[in-house]
């Protein structure tokens, strides 16, 4: 085998650091968030999905639609999770008395 030198290691130091850190969270931060919306989103146009083809209520559906993408849109610029997870809700209620 080749023969290599030494190992050099490097760290990161001076104040750069430290000064990431905040935009390192607060990006993690957006991106658990977007994660979040788009996962209940998908949920709702999911059960969307199943009362308009299952059930054959597409008045019910598309209600489902236009909600869920109103709220998932104004959770993402106002960071709001609730009102995500109250049109899941309603959207699993509406499923159950449509089927």
């Amino acid at each position: 085998m080749a023969d290599h030198g030494t190992v050099e290691y490097a760290t990161a130091t001076g104040s750069d650091v430290a000064a990431d850190l905040p935009a390192h969270e607060a990006t993690y931060r957006n991106f658990v968030h977007l994660a979040f919306i788009g996962t209940f989103h998908v949920i709702n146009i999911l059960l969307g999905l199943a009362i308009g083809a299952v059930a054959g209520h597409w008045g019910v559906a598309f209600t489902i639609f236009v909600l869920a993408t109103v709220l998932a849109f104004h959770g993402l610029a106002s960071g709001a999770r609730t009102p995500m997870l109250v049109i899941t809700v309603l959207s699993l209620l509406a499923l159950g008395l449509t089927a």
